[in-house]
């Protein structure tokens, strides 16, 4: 989160589909350099996220989650490193695995379960928590950590259903 600032978009996904067509949406204003965590629970639409991310940069290659590669780097318009931490238990385990090197400073950097990477992920990222799991909506919110990532927030497609307006009512 921003020092001082409570900025991010709740957007509520039906399906893999809307999940992807966000993802690729956001793709639209990524940057050399960039990182987005991925968070949420197991089934919840992380890789889902990240094709959809990866199609957005114009990647025509098939991504799956790398959970036994722990990385994979894709081309597109930007290159796309895709991170998978689920099967380490800490952050020296990722560090000592060599899943961030200067290659990264050139593409965008997706890590799911980036929770696991908490002590040493840098506050200039993008966080993309994913709620729900199975067949239910899910509730993806999109938090910059940076002033540089507000772009991401501008980037929402404006046809997609928020939560925003949802939980205003609700109040």
């Amino acid at each position: 989160m921003i020092a001082g600032q409570n900025l991010e978009r709740i957007v509520v996904t039906r399906d893999p589909a809307d999940t992807r067509a966000l993802a690729g949406a956001l793709a639209a204003v990524a940057r050399a350099g960039d990182l987005i965590s991925l968070v949420g629970d197991l089934g919840a639409g992380k890789t889902q996220f990240a094709k959809g991310f990866g199609a957005g940069l114009g990647i025509t290659d098939t991504i799956v989650s790398p959970s036994f590669v722990l990385m994979a780097e894709y081309r597109g318009r930007l290159p796309l490193f895709h991170v998978d931490l689920y099967r380490l238990a800490d952050t020296a385990e990722a560090l000592a695995g060599g899943l961030i090197d200067e290659r990264q400073a050139d593409g965008v950097t997706i890590v799911e379960w980036a929770e696991r990477l908490a002590d040493a992920m840098p506050d200039k990222r993008l966080d993309v928590l994913i709620d729900g799991a199975g067949d239910d909506p899910r509730r993806i919110t999109i938090r910059p950590g940076h002033a540089t990532y507000t772009r991401y927030l501008t980037a929402v497609p404006g046809t997609v259903e928020t939560a925003d307006a949802g939980l205003e009512a609700g109040r």
